[in-house]
């Protein structure tokens, strides 16, 4: 393990004893706010310290053995052999472990998220894959025990979605979801195709962290405009009786967001500024760091069915991710929001991406 590793490694060892101190003092008890940021801390750097202090155990078996190497019983120079094989194995899992525990996090990672989700090219068969996305990912969040919430919904004439727009509420939702924003593409023969020709539709998803809080963003009010309209769609008399649902712009950006699905134009309005938050939120980090924004560029993209990061080829029953080369011919179980394995895999890879380049410098 190179030193710098071992300096840094051993640095978080000592901030863990740190925590352990002040949380059972008596002024860090009485400060809700400190003891809460301390508890979490403690909960990321215990389990790297504990890694750690495995590591360091199998180093000082391996250079106890190599030195029972000297010795003049055979019998002891076996026994000492196979003990350096086994801990310098040991050890090499232990150290490629903690190098993953140490990558770079994102902030979000652990935080809810917001789904937005928008058919692109192939007209009415993009609308109806646009509404099957939807409820995949719909069965994804009862799989994981997860709250779906409904922001907005546009419905498409020959049925599915125009778009919808959603808000994923649970532990480390945009962790697994976070690699499923970009353009994903259909090819299937549509209900409407007397020919029986395959026919090729995209979708557009993109998935948004949330913020904290909403003042994480500063949005002055001289900068929004809200309009108020009735509800469309599904909702019985109310849909034609009050003016709930509520459109935001935010002026300086050009950022339009709606929210129609509950009948409350309070809480409607109280959504849509929590999703123009995370929305201005993302385009700050954006400009921030050019590469996010370049990549982001690529993974969204406009819709086009030449721009795609994964195909859904219903003749054959298969799903290709086309980042990872991923094939899978269990179409029918992804649909239904089986899809857990795919967004673990998608964060294993860029979690090896970001080792090798580390690695490298």
């Amino acid at each position: 393990m190179h030193n710098s590793m071992l300096i840094k490694l051993q640095k978080l060892k000592e901030r863990l004893g740190e925590i352990q101190d002040a949380l059972v003092d008596s002024d860090t008890v009485k400060n809700i706010e400190k003891y809460t940021q301390l508890n979490k801390e403690f909960s990321e750097l215990k389990p790297i310290v504990e890694i750690f202090d495995q590591y360091n155990e199998t180093v000082a078996r391996y250079e106890g053995a190599t030195s029972l190497l000297e010795s003049d019983d055979d019998e002891m120079k076996e026994l000492a052999q196979i003990e350096i094989e086994e801990s310098q194995q040991e050890s090499e899992g232990f150290e490629r472990d903690l190098k993953f525990m140490l990558l770079p996090k994102d902030s979000a990672d652990d935080g809810s998220a917001y789904l937005e989700i928008r058919a692109g090219a192939g007209g009415d068969e993009a609308g109806i894959f646009a509404g099957d996305l939807f409820r995949m990912y719909t069965r994804l969040a009862e799989r994981e025990g997860w709250g779906f919430e409904v922001i907005n919904t546009r419905p498409a004439e020959q049925g599915g979605l125009k778009e919808a727009v959603a808000k994923l509420t649970g532990k480390a939702v945009f962790k697994v979801m976070k690699f499923e924003s970009g353009v994903h593409r259909v090819q299937r023969v549509p209900e409407t195709e007397s020919q029986g020709r395959i026919h090729t539709s995209t979708c557009t998803v993109a998935i948004l962290p949330e913020t904290e809080e909403i003042q994480d963003v500063d949005i002055a009010k001289s900068d929004l405009r809200v309009d108020t309209y009735r509800a469309s769609g599904a909702g019985g008399q109310h849909v034609n009786k009050t003016d709930s649902a509520v459109r935001l712009t935010h002026i300086p950006s050009g950022l339009v967001v709606e929210c129609q699905d509950g009948r409350s134009q309070h809480k409607n309005k109280e959504k849509a500024l929590s999703l123009l938050s995370a929305k201005l939120k993302q385009r700050d980090l954006e400009e921030q760091q050019e590469s996010i924004a370049s990549e982001r560029k690529v993974l969204v993209g406009t819709g086009d069915r030449s721009e795609k990061i994964r195909t859904y080829n219903f003749p054959q029953g298969r799903m290709t991710d086309h980042r990872i080369k991923l094939t899978q011919h269990n179409l029918d179980q992804i649909m239904d929001g089986d899809i857990k394995s795919i967004c673990d895999a998608l964060l294993s890879e860029n979690q090896l991406a970001m080792l090798s380049q580390l690695e490298e410098e």
